[in-house]
């Protein structure tokens, strides 16, 4: 080496903590991108899960709440009874979303504002790779703690926030704009050979190595939520996890509601008209049920009664669909190009509420794969007013029958 050009004395200990410094904020950055991705997951995925299951739950606990008082209007013992009248409290104390945000809006109304507009739903995203790698560079290069001074701290902290907002929707282009922007950026750490960098590596060492026992607490708390624990049984598929749910759930009700119409349909009526047995039971009604059981009509046998007061979600086989129906695909984009109905309409089931608007009038046939997506949608629009009906079994049933598919690709059409 000339004598023009000394090597330089790098301080060993200083060495070392720049090294811990990378390795400690490689690590932090690379947890906060999968919190905050888990995070944005599981809100969609309770969003969704509230929006297309929350009916279907409302309808197990009042078939629940409804078999309870069949039951203790049969027996009349206290034990059946305080089950029934627990069962209806349940039902009765859940609250009601929509009324709580209409009061807010009529509160406001009165207090002389202006009433704040409905919230849209926001959309269900899960930021891909590209969004995670921009996300990743930009903490990297505008956290605030990069800076010790407040003025500066406040405008990192700001731009994050908009950071953040872009990586929640999963939108990369405006995350690229970001960058573009942030790199005339100036960085506020001190310099190499400052005589303040190894105070300042020990301090940064300090917090990033708190804020790693900080994140990875967070994980945990995310993922041993009730919502965390469901996605982690599909984290790759949460649309058929749904399905999956949706099908028990019908299942589970398809269950009371037999139950129950057994219960009404079978009371056995006791010799005396009155209700006082050997057991001690207390005494029912004049037609031998619980007054809080809903009667039904005169002249109207119990058991047809029970196919008004419970309809099931109307269906229809896949065979009997008319040619000229208007259709609803509700699968998902891999799932629609593989295999669909020529001049069907495709939203994705995670969509169907935002894009209500784009339903046509006339009655719907809601497809999903095997059926049970689109018998969420189908319960949905029911519930708004909408004429829909099931396929059963889904596009599995409409290829079965031999109806016609095809495929967004031009090669043969197939149920994926």
């Amino acid at each position: 080496m000339s004598a023009q050009s000394p090597a330089r004395w790098t301080d060993p200990e200083q060495q070392q903590l720049e090294e811990r410094v990378a390795a400690a904020e490689l690590a932090w950055l690379s947890m906060d991108v999968d919190v905050q991705t888990l995070r944005v997951e599981i809100d969609n995925f309770a969003l969704i899960h509230h929006q297309l299951l929350g009916p279907l739950y409302a309808r197990l606990d009042e078939l629940d709440a409804l078999v309870a008082e069949a039951v203790a209007a049969r027996t009349g013992l206290p034990e059946d009874l305080r089950r029934a009248a627990d069962a209806r409290r349940q039902v009765e104390e859940l609250p009601d979303l929509d009324a709580l945000f209409d009061s807010v809006r009529e509160q406001s109304g009165r207090d002389g504002e202006a009433a704040p507009p409905s919230p849209a739903a926001p959309e269900r995203v899960r930021p891909g790779k590209e969004a995670q790698r921009i996300y990743r560079e930009l903490v990297r290069r505008a956290h605030p703690d990069l800076t010790t001074e407040p003025a500066e701290q406040q405008r990192r902290a700001a731009f994050l926030a908009r950071v953040n907002e872009a990586y929640a929707y999963g939108d990369a282009v405006a995350l690229e704009g970001l960058a573009a922007e942030w790199s005339t950026a100036p960085e506020a750490a001190p310099a190499a050979d400052a005589p303040d960098r190894s105070d300042w590596l020990r301090r940064r060492l300090d917090w990033l190595t708190a804020k790693i026992g900080e994140t990875a607490t967070e994980q945990v708390r995310l993922e041993q939520t009730p919502m965390g624990q469901l996605l982690a049984l599909a984290p790759q598929d949460p649309d058929r996890l749904l399905e999956q749910l949706a099908e028990e759930l019908l299942a589970k009700a398809a269950e009371r509601q037999a139950e129950l119409e057994r219960l009404l349909g079978d009371v056995p009526a006791p010799a005396d008209g009155r209700a006082t047995g050997a057991r001690g039971r207390a005494p029912v009604g004049d037609n031998d049920t619980h007054p809080t059981v809903p009667q039904p009509s005169a002249g109207r046998h119990p058991h047809q009664e029970s196919h008004t007061m419970f309809p099931q979600i109307p269906s229809a086989d896949a065979a009997a669909v008319p040619a000229d129906a208007a259709l609803l695909d509700v699968r998902e984009q891999d799932e629609w190009d593989a295999g669909h109905v020529d001049g069907a309409l495709h939203i994705p089931i995670g969509e169907v509420i935002a894009r209500l608007g784009e339903l046509p009038e006339e009655k719907l046939y809601v497809l999903c794969r095997v059926g049970g997506r689109s018998a969420q949608v189908v319960q949905y629009l029911v519930q708004q007013g909408r004429d829909a009906v099931n396929v059963d079994g889904g596009m599995h049933a409409w290829q079965g029958a031999g109806r016609p598919m095809v495929s967004s690709t031009g090669q043969e059409a197939f149920v994926l």
